[in-house]
């Protein structure tokens, strides 16, 4: 049952963060979208593989600019995810596409704030499916 409910959150979170990168298409100037249907799809894929795995090691190894800037650095790596996810998508020819550092800046602060609200909204966290830990 874990199991399920672990497949269930994933595949909510990359509900999520689809939608919230259509919305940035839809919003931000500057970020562009021109593929077929299921590379906005692949897309959110793609933008989750990147918080995943590549975040954490950005986070790591700009730990004092997170320390010094109280956090506000997040922001900065929040864009640097989105264009890695524009690259990535590129080179795949998805169609999806973050012009320059300003629109991944205000993208990547949209696509936060829509995946915040979602996220409360549905309740995707952890501990809300186990209750016992």
């Amino acid at each position: 049952m874990e199991r399920v409910d672990n497949m269930i959150r994933i595949f909510i979170t990359w509900l999520i963060n689809t939608i919230s990168i259509m919305l940035a298409v839809k919003f931000v100037p500057g970020i562009y979208f021109s593929g077929k249907w299921w590379g906005i799809l692949l897309t959110g894929i793609i933008f989750g593989l990147a918080n995943t795995f590549i975040r954490p090691l950005v986070k790591f190894f700009t730990l004092p600019l997170l320390i010094f800037s109280l956090g506000l650095f997040t922001f900065v790596i929040n864009a640097m995810m989105l264009g890695v996810t524009s690259w990535i998508s590129e080179h795949l020819n998805l169609g999806f596409h973050v012009e320059g550092f300003k629109a991944a800046f205000i993208g990547a602060l949209l696509i936060s704030f829509v995946s915040m609200v979602l996220s409360c909204l549905l309740d995707v966290s952890e501990k809300r499916q186990n209750p016992q830990t």
